[in-house]
């Protein structure tokens, strides 16, 4: 009994030793292309709020764009891709460029700009302003498919939108003799 455990044991952590290396992150071999995916959809502060956080709507042609830095932060590849009619978006990038290893966690995706004429004020909810980061395992490893799924990247309209800081509406800045 105490045998076939001890088989299992090291049997088991032979796999996973050949499927994961912390210092790496993933080692697949012959994986050329490390895909990404998320969603772009329109919240609507408008509505109630049940409908606002469940109601999105997916936005068509929404563009999420990819932007991976070498150890010396150096761009060395820049990437775009527009969502489909669900909402969803895919990339695949290249795991070698110019003959380096591209090291996942140094890739950014963010949001770029939306087609729809009422929701095309980004957000940064799920970070889709400032990018979110790879995380440091993807989500889907299977034989040759390495895969980050990511949030839902969202933009809302222009009544929604928080006017940035230093922004003033008032009438005070159009003539200075006004004494009204």
């Amino acid at each position: 009994m105490a045998r076939k455990v001890l088989m299992m044991l090291i049997a088991a952590s032979l796999l996973m030793g050949c499927s994961f290396n912390e210092t790496v992150g993933t080692v697949v071999a012959g994986v050329q292309v490390i895909h990404l995916g998320g969603k772009v959809m329109c919240q609507d502060c408008t509505k109630s709020y049940g409908e606002w956080t469940h109601g999105s709507k997916p936005i068509k042609g929404g563009k999420v764009s990819v932007t991976c830095k070498d150890d010396r932060s150096r761009i060395i590849y820049y990437a775009s891709d527009e969502s489909d009619e669900e909402g969803n978006f895919n990339m695949a990038v290249n795991k070698y460029i110019n003959g380096k290893e591209l090291q996942p966690k140094s890739c950014l995706v963010r949001l770029v700009s939306s087609p729809h004429l009422t929701c095309n004020i980004p957000t940064n909810f799920a970070g889709g302003i400032t990018g979110v980061n790879l995380p440091v395992r993807p989500t889907v490893l299977y034989r040759d498919l390495v895969q980050y799924q990511l949030g839902t990247f969202f933009y809302t309209t222009p009544r929604c939108a928080k006017p940035a800081a230093g922004d003033t509406h008032d009438s005070f800045d159009c003539d200075a003799n006004n004494n009204y």
